[in-house]
């Protein structure tokens, strides 16, 4: 929380997205940023602050996830402000670049173009009115002016990157040239949102902090621009449904549990090609697991890789070993628009299978090294192409992850070590050879130690 004289800045984190909300209030009125489509977080905080919402910004229409603007405002009755310029389908209260809202007696926000991430993206200043000549006290950048790096400019296709990565350059000096250097920047995205082009480490920042450290700031328009752009990797799949979603007004999502599905039912949904998905952690689905059952465990990028694999359409239904963690994972599904789930289970994989179990050892970087010196097997890498290509073992096979579902026939047909960077991709990846009838072991170790122990890593030259 932020605190500036009597107004609050409250953000609200959606670690598993890489994405941050904020609510800011002055002890009586309060307005929005950016908010996520679980809106029940925001009202929960409206409550517990005893303010009422006046106004709801929209920074962008966003591609990383489903906003909650829309439903936010309906509930509250609160404007709804989005760029005049977007093509929307619903009714909003249309801001422009200048344009001045008051909220409330000591509130003045400022509409401030900033182009970059999206053509039509606008950044908002947060003016204190009751300071002596006003008090700039920061601006919301939305995915504009991040934390140490930009948001992306190639989400819109690749046919408007290079204008786009241009804008955004611009539109970082913008903000620098025009604010103070005390000026916060509260940016929505950048905390490990693919959505940012590079990622920081910092949790806070102000306009001079980035003018010292944000290479938008620091080098010149050309050798960012080809930085940046040599830098971006893939992103998730699921982004191409998130700003069209998002243009026709989202609805409030239904976080109500789904029917419960018995072991008879879980088996003829996969039978159907339905995802039947295990929420579990990678260590206890690897001991045992309902044969075709596929493992995006809670405790990892959940939503992010599930929503970029999956065929957008396909049902899914969600295993817990709690109810708590099937109401956690419905949440992260209805921020990317995947709801609701077609049914659910608790309780145990013997509990949700008539067969019986699947199951596949794991292992270490050390193991997989004793093991080439024994016998010939394959080393599949499922990170993505751009973390292959800066340091792999010799000999590995690449499949990024999101590549995987519809290449399992590229595999080679031998006893497969899965690797990813930290485990989790991995354990993803070896739930679909499981289910695939591979013989494989999972890799669940930090891939720094891979030369540790010995492995042979070949980078970019090889």
């Amino acid at each position: 929380m932020f605190q500036h004289t009597d107004l609050t800045i409250i953000p609200i984190e959606t670690p598993t997205l890489g994405d941050r909300s904020y609510v800011v209030h002055d002890g009586e009125l309060a307005f929005v940023v950016d908010p996520q489509r679980d809106i029940d977080r925001v009202l929960t905080l409206l409550d517990k602050h005893g303010v009422r919402l006046t106004h709801v910004f929209e920074t962008h229409i966003h591609n990383d996830y489903v906003t909650g603007g829309l439903a936010l405002a309906q509930r509250t009755g609160a404007q709804y402000l989005v760029n005049g310029e977007e093509d929307v389908s619903f009714t909003r209260t249309p801001v422009a670049d200048g344009q001045v809202v008051e909220v409330g007696g000591r509130m003045r926000v400022t509409a401030l173009a900033t182009p970059g991430h999206t053509f039509t993206h606008l950044s908002y200043l947060l003016s204190d009115t009751s300071a002596d000549g006003d008090q700039n006290v920061g601006v919301f950048s939305g995915g504009s002016l991040l934390y140490g790096a930009t948001g992306r400019p190639d989400l819109l296709g690749h046919e408007h990157t290079h204008e786009l990565v241009r804008h955004q350059h611009a539109s970082a000096h913008r903000l620098a040239d025009l604010l103070p250097d005390e000026t916060e920047v509260f940016p929505t995205h950048g905390f490990g949102s693919f959505c940012s082009a590079t990622q920081s480490d910092a949790t806070e920042s102000t306009i001079g902090r980035e003018k010292e450290s944000n290479p938008v700031l620091t080098q010149d328009e050309q050798t960012y621009v080809e930085e940046l752009l040599a830098g971006l990797g893939a992103f998730p799949a699921y982004y191409a449904h998130m700003a069209p979603a998002n243009a026709e007004g989202p609805s409030e999502p239904d976080l109500s549990l789904p029917s419960v599905a018995d072991a008879d039912e879980l088996h003829h949904r996969i039978e159907a090609g339905e995802w039947v998905v295990d929420l579990r952690t990678r260590t206890a689905f690897a001991a045992g697991h309902a044969p075709g059952t596929l493992n995006f465990g809670l405790d990892g990028g959940f939503a992010t890789y599930l929503g970029w694999l999956i065929i957008w359409g396909t049902p899914i239904t969600l295993l817990g070993e709690s109810a708590d963690d099937v109401a956690a994972a419905q949440r992260e599904l209805a921020r990317i628009g995947i709801d609701p789930p077609a049914a659910h289970a608790t309780g145990s994989p013997e509990q949700w299978s008539d067969r019986e179990l699947s199951s596949f050892p794991t292992a270490t970087f050390a193991d997989l090294a004793q093991v080439r010196h024994h016998r010939e097997v394959v080393v599949l890498d499922v990170r993505r192409a751009d973390e292959h290509d800066k340091a792999r073992i010799a000999g590995a096979v690449n499949v990024p992850i999101h590549e995987l579902p519809q290449r399992l026939a590229d595999v080679p047909a031998r006893e497969v070590w899965v690797h990813c960077a930290g485990g989790y991709r991995a354990s993803v990846a070896a739930s679909f050879l499981s289910a695939a009838g591979r013989n494989l072991v999972a890799v669940d170790d930090t891939f720094d130690n891979a030369e540790k122990v010995g492995l042979h890593l070949v980078g970019p030259e090889a």
